[in-house]
């Protein structure tokens, strides 16, 4: 199984945006197994971004993470990485197809809700910056349990 790194911004915890984000995710399947309420640190948030250090946007985008809580999440299904992203819909709000997240809650690219791993490897790396292994856990969602049959 893979998994993908999700974290939900200040913005979408100020806006009371979190349990509609989850509520997403778990009415189309997929399984959270790491969980967290926290606030980033300037350390964590460049450690977190540190492929836009340099850029001319970095301390606005450093500033922006750290100016209040986020929630963390490890995700993990078949193609997740494809699956959430395509869920929180383009980086760009005049991109984001409605329907999505980002399509449904952002007008401005400064204050975007989610923020989702862009491929395998950068999901591992971000996990790893986040949560320790025995804070992931593994269990079986309801759905993966039932026997589906067919009537005929």
């Amino acid at each position: 199984m893979e998994k993908t790194f999700v974290m939900i911004k200040p913005g979408g915890v100020q806006r009371e945006y979190v349990g509609e984000i989850i509520s997403r995710f778990e009415k189309k399947g997929v399984k959270i197994v790491g969980l967290k309420l926290m606030r980033m640190s300037r350390e964590l948030a460049e450690k977190h971004y540190t492929e836009h250090k340099g850029k001319e946007f970095f301390n606005d985008l450093i500033d922006t993470i750290t100016a209040g809580p986020v929630v963390a999440m490890v995700m993990e299904g078949q193609n997740i990485v494809e699956i959430v992203r395509k869920m929180a819909g383009a980086t760009k709000p005049i991109d984001a197809l409605p329907g999505t997240i980002r399509g449904d809650y952002v007008l401005d690219v400064g204050q975007n809700v989610i923020h989702t791993s862009d491929s395998l490897e950068s999901a591992a790396r971000e996990i790893r910056i986040f949560f320790n292994e025995n804070e992931l856990l593994s269990y079986s969602l309801a759905t993966e349990e039932w026997v589906y049959t067919l009537p005929y």
